[in-house]
């Protein structure tokens, strides 16, 4: 995706679709990284790329969510969410861009993002506000599709580049050129999702462990 108001008109389209789209399927994956966000009790968490809202029902009651989005109407779904379920532990839902967020410096114990690496113009840029906005030793979970290493399904990748604003992601991020650029500790990286085509990435806020887990 090339820019944030290309995004924006992206889930204008998909947005009456997304829960019907991104819910069951993408579920175990969602569910696994709210679980490992929600190890302690009394976080301040940030959902980046919130959507509809589909994972704030997974989080802790004793938590602080705050969740971002650069659509509005996925936000205004994510906000009937919270109202319907009476999410009270949901501090906020705000319209933003992640790659300029607008909190402080180590503002949340924890920072997920659920498929949002490949949407934004800048996947480096994502992950360096994320890695600004948690607290020192804090947790940063990315769950995202990222490029194959070959074979047909790379193949059918690189053909559904050109169509990136169609279907509302870019199927070519890499997965070591996200995790090696991102200079934080990487604690596990796991299969997740249907088929297990999908990765969930798990940093630490931390300085990159020599013998960091990359069972990609």
């Amino acid at each position: 995706m090339d820019s944030l108001p290309t995004i924006r008109a992206s889930y204008r389209r998909l947005s009456p679709l997304y829960d019907v789209l991104e819910g069951a399927i993408f579920h175990s994956g969602r569910k696994d990284a709210v679980a490992l966000a929600n190890k302690r009790a009394n976080q301040r968490i940030l959902d980046v790329g919130v959507g509809t809202g589909l994972a704030l029902p997974l989080y802790r009651k004793d938590a602080w969510v705050v969740g971002i989005d650069a659509s509005p109407e996925m936000l205004k779904r994510a906000k009937a969410r919270v109202e319907r379920k009476r999410l009270e532990n949901v501090g906020g839902l705000i319209e933003m861009d992640a790659m300029r967020m607008a909190f402080a410096d180590r503002s949340f114990d924890a920072v997920v993002a659920m498929h949002v690496a490949s949407v934004v113009p800048d996947p480096m840029k994502l992950i360096a506000e994320m890695k600004r906005v948690c607290v020192p030793g804090g947790d940063i979970l990315v769950v995202n599709h990222f490029a194959s290493s070959g074979g047909v399904m790379r193949l059918i990748e690189k053909s559904a580049r050109p169509f990136a604003e169609v279907i509302g992601f870019r199927p070519d991020v890499r997965l070591m050129h996200l995790a090696d650029g991102a200079r934080l500790q990487i604690v596990q990286v796991r299969r997740v999702n249907l088929g297990g085509y999908w990765r969930l990435i798990h940093f630490r806020n931390t300085a990159p462990a020599d013998a960091a887990h990359r069972n990609a």
